[in-house]
């Protein structure tokens, strides 16, 4: 079977040192990377840091045992292919666990040939899995990342986007959806084709049906022509409906028939048109709940839910907060033409640790806050916790913050004043020459605020 053009990537467990030697070597001799390690622990640590295309594990393992960790990487990673390694006395276990989804299991003592054969046939089945080669990514422009979480997303992503299937996106606000739905148009066949997107909570109800379907002259008030709607816009190409929790039950009915008939009908029309779309679909909201109350239909969940992808939130892809805070950075530099170079350190972990709970979006306008504030190349922490709304992180003692509060609440006092002490040292409930000591501490004059008030009242009068 031919190899694919990139060099894949294998994880290889076994705690036969030997034994993981001499796999390395043939592997190796394959063209294939190898990455080998002597226990579960140790697989799954480096199953955290890059994803492979494959992983090939011994049965017999100690601590946890090769079962164990198939178990773990299904759960982790659904679609990465996972051969075992078995003696004898294994190999029930090994027939359950094929059953259960591995790709495939070798018994020992095996021919090289034939692992061969078996890695390459699983390599290329999904040669994908790992992160694409940087002249492969235009597909996915805009979707920056680095985690495994998300490089096995968008390998699945790749995977289905070359069907005809109806694609469910799922995720918070904010994660990326509609930019997904584009990559999976740009790697489809149809991507030379029209990408339309829709937000299906952003346009009124009366309003909806029309955008989707079109209408006919005459069909209601306004409609002085003939308008044909997005799905046929979009024929031969992709339409993404954004936000498909938010649509009504009866347009829900109707989109359920386009789907069923691959045809629409325009409102106020007797006929129907063929359309040719693909259809990909989004929501932040819990359609199973949606369901459980009636307020999405189970037919048309299941017509659009054949493949489900789900992007992470941006507090669960924390590695990757840095390299998109710097890619803002470097793209909004160039729009308030200033010559920004990156984030200080402190400003950077500060941004790393934040909760980010609008995830991508609220980090974009976070980075853009302080591009448009930055009056130096490197962005300070301060500039930072501004703009996430953060109090200062500085440690100060008892006394400097005792000290910083009394002078916040003289100038308080003050402006509330107008700077008049006397109404000012009543407020505070002190005797004026107290207040006249604690105005000498930290060297505020009351003159100042008078002349400040009076400037607001002369240009009042004017």
């Amino acid at each position: 079977m031919a190899q694919p053009a990139q060099q894949a990537h294998i994880l290889l467990v076994d705690d036969d040192p030997d034994l993981l030697r001499l796999l390395t070597i043939r592997l190796n001799a394959g063209n294939y990377r190898v990455t080998a390690v002597a226990s579960a622990e140790a697989a799954l640590a480096r199953l955290a840091v890059e994803l492979p295309n494959l992983v090939i594990t011994d049965v017999r393992l100690p601590g946890r045992d090769g079962l164990a960790l198939f178990d773990e990487i299904r759960r982790q990673h659904a679609a990465l292919p996972v051969i075992l390694l078995t003696a004898h006395g294994t190999i029930p276990d090994a027939v359950e666990a094929t059953a259960r989804g591995a790709f495939a299991y070798l018994t020992k003592p095996f021919d090289g040939k034939l692992l061969l054969d078996k890695v390459a046939y699983a390599v290329n089945l999904n040669p994908n899995l790992a992160a694409p080669a940087a002249s492969d990514d235009n597909w996915r422009a805009g979707l920056i990342s680095r985690s495994a979480q998300m490089a096995e997303l968008l390998a699945e992503a790749k995977l289905v986007a070359a069907s005809d299937a109806s694609i469910l996106i799922r995720g918070a606000s904010g994660t990326g959806k509609e930019l997904l739905a584009r990559a999976l148009h740009n790697a489809s066949h149809r991507a030379k084709a029209p990408f339309i997107a829709v937000n299906c909570g952003a346009i009124p109800e009366q309003l909806l049906e029309s955008e989707l379907f079109g209408h006919v002259k005459g069909a209601f008030t306004g409609a002085v022509a003939n308008r044909d709607g997005l799905f046929q816009a979009a024929d031969g190409g992709t339409l993404f409906l954004d936000e498909i929790g938010d649509m009504p039950l009866p347009l829900q009915v109707k989109l359920l028939r386009v789907l069923q008939e691959r045809a629409v009908r325009q409102v106020g029309a007797n006929e129907v048109k063929p359309v040719d779309v693909r259809l990909l679909s989004a929501t932040h909201r819990d359609l199973d709940v949606a369901m459980r109350e009636g307020q999405f239909r189970e037919d048309l969940y299941y017509r659009l839910n054949v493949v489900t992808l789900s992007l992470p939130t941006l507090a669960e892809r924390r590695e990757d907060i840095a390299l998109l805070a710097k890619h803002f950075l470097q793209t909004l530099a160039g729009k308030y033409q200033k010559p920004l170079n990156g984030f200080a350190p402190d400003a950077l972990t500060a941004l790393v640790g934040a909760p980010w709970p609008g995830n991508v979006r609220q980090l974009f306008n976070v980075v853009e806050q302080v591009c448009a504030l930055a009056t130096a190349p490197l962005v300070p922490l301060s500039l930072v916790q501004r703009a996430l709304r953060v109090p200062s992180l500085e440690a100060l003692s008892y006394n400097e913050a005792k000290q910083r509060f009394e002078r916040d609440y003289l100038v308080q006092l003050l402006r509330l004043t107008d700077g008049n002490v006397a109404d000012a040292a009543r407020l505070a409930d002190r005797n004026r020459t107290e207040f006249y000591r604690l105005l000498q501490k930290y060297e505020l004059t009351p003159s100042l605020f008078r002349a400040d008030a009076e400037l607001v009242a002369d240009e009042r009068q004017k």
